[in-house]
């Protein structure tokens, strides 16, 4: 699936750019532009969480555009902005993830009845931080691989979106793909 393309994609180049420049009626601007996609986003990314999952689509994306709107970032267009969204909402995710995991086991939590422990699914929180893990040693060995997972997987962007964010070609993208699902696919079996 990939990120759709605003009619006005320049207008949130535009914007994105008018920002940086110090034009903070810009921010006021944009956020309209901007907040269908990152719902959608933010819907992508919950869809393979669990059912039940205790962060809702609103909270992920109002957390995301707090981080997005403190980033000391040189926007260059709208598919840098998604691309940078996409691991925000990834890395609060994560984090979600570690906290139900240390709670999990016992991290100084309230005990736990079976019902609100079922409702919790820690067994989610542990694939989706061993996947993080993962990530964490693909960017240690290659970091743009890790950065076309990131894109690619969890901010559902299209081969060519990847490459355009990443500055590569489409080619390089596609070969990065294989070799870091291969590369992950060995690190989460031996973990």
């Amino acid at each position: 699936m990939t990120v759709p393309e605003q009619p006005s994609g320049g207008d949130v180049t535009e914007l994105l750019q008018a920002w940086c420049g110090g034009d903070d009626r810009a921010l006021d601007q944009l956020l309209p532009l901007v907040e269908a996609e990152l719902h959608e986003l933010a819907h992508r990314y919950l869809a393979r969480e669990r059912v039940g999952h205790t962060l809702q689509t609103t909270a992920l994306v109002n957390e995301a555009y707090l981080r997005l709107v403190r980033q000391q970032v040189r926007w260059q267009n709208r598919a840098h902005f998604f691309g940078i969204a996409a691991t925000l909402m990834r890395r609060i995710l994560i984090d979600h993830a570690r906290r139900i995991s240390y709670a999990k086991r016992g991290g100084g939590a309230r005990p736990l009845s079976l019902d609100e422990a079922c409702a919790v699914g820690p067994q989610r929180a542990d694939e989706l931080v061993a996947l993080d893990d993962a990530l964490r040693s693909l960017s240690r060995v290659d970091e743009r691989k890790s950065r076309v997972v990131e894109l690619r997987y969890f901010g559902g962007l299209s081969v060519e979106e990847t490459a355009e964010v990443l500055g590569v070609h489409a080619d390089t993208v596609t070969r990065d793909w294989r070799g870091a699902k291969a590369f992950l696919r060995r690190e989460i079996e031996s973990g």
